[in-house]
């Protein structure tokens, strides 16, 4: 499946025109074209490796179904970029890779399975038509925007959780398993969004010491960049955070607990020890009369009761 579409002097006038007849259209000076594969074959990219120059290194990086850093490499006749769309599905990030071969009139990118939402790439180009004079670079900075505003929606959904993670860490009840879980889960998702975020800042840095004329654009895309950077350092502590509180919390309440049993296994002992104690079968003051049977219960009462109001003022109970 390719999409494609032509610019004119910076005026979009051409949608889905076969990708054979780039060569065509680039024959005009003030032509500047996207081309946009899912899924490409490698006979699908043979004619544009061999009209435009592509070279086979990274030709074969874009074919290749596993996935790769992050990374901007060029070549003699163009640029790679190997990125990155995201999303938070069930609770998990969800990684694509969208790799673009970047010439000074064409942007071809190339994805799988349909996991790019083309429209939406699109339709940030078409939002700002007053930049598409600016050619390759235009669709280029509207590319960045694009993935990089996915990356700024994972990590604040993903803070989100974190959030509720906070809230549930001190409620009543606690299934620490599932916070266990959830912790471990979040923590992974954080830490694969900063393994496709981080090299982001290298990228942005480099296109930016290319490209005068969107400096600014590139610019804020490059702040975008950092704010995405920080704000997954920032959750990823804040994860270890709360899973330090949790071993916290469960360490005081297992000493709550603890102190609680012994209180009162200490105030048990008390009639224990002295039903045990007339229960010899020896003589002692009171045996075999009622007194004994009085003056045993009344000490049972007194010193348990005095334990008790001890350790509760001690807050052991």
């Amino acid at each position: 499946m390719t999409r494609s579409r032509l610019y004119r002097s910076g005026v979009p006038e051409q949608e889905n025109f076969p990708a054979t007849e780039a060569a065509c259209h680039l024959a005009d000076p003030s032509v500047t074209l996207w081309l946009d594969f899912d899924a490409p074959t490698a006979q699908d990219l043979a004619a544009l490796t061999t009209e435009l120059g592509l070279h086979p290194l990274a030709v074969a990086s874009a074919l290749d179904e596993d996935h790769q850093r992050p990374k901007l490499v060029r070549y003699d006749r163009h640029s790679f970029l190997a990125a990155y769309t995201v999303r938070v599905t069930d609770g998990a990030l969800a990684a694509s890779e969208l790799d673009a071969f970047i010439t000074d009139r064409v942007l071809i990118t190339v994805h799988r399975n349909g996991t790019t939402d083309i429209d939406a790439l699109t339709a940030r180009w078409d939002a700002t038509p007053d930049l598409a004079k600016a050619g390759a670079a235009f669709l280029l900075h509207g590319l960045l925007d694009y993935l990089v505003d996915g990356h700024l929606d994972a990590v604040q959904a993903l803070d989100g959780q974190v959030e509720a993670l906070e809230d549930l860490l001190f409620a009543d009840r606690v299934d620490h398993t599932d916070l266990q879980r959830r912790s471990l889960r979040l923590r992974r998702s954080l830490s694969r969004l900063r393994h496709l975020a981080v090299p982001m800042r290298e990228i942005v840095a480099a296109l930016m010491r290319r490209n005068d004329t969107l400096l600014p654009y590139f610019q804020d895309v490059y702040d975008h960049v950092l704010r995405v950077t920080e704000w997954t350092e920032s959750l990823r502590e804040l994860i270890a955070t709360i899973r330090e509180t949790q071993l916290s919390i469960q360490g005081n309440r297992l000493n709550t607990i603890m102190k609680k049993v012994t209180s009162w296994a200490a105030i048990i002992a008390v009639p224990t020890a002295i039903t045990g104690f007339y229960g010899q079968n020896i003589p002692y003051p009171g045996f075999g009369t009622a007194s004994g049977v009085w003056v045993s219960t009344l000490a049972i009462l007194i010193v348990s009761a005095t334990l008790y109001v001890l350790f509760k003022r001690r807050d052991w109970l």
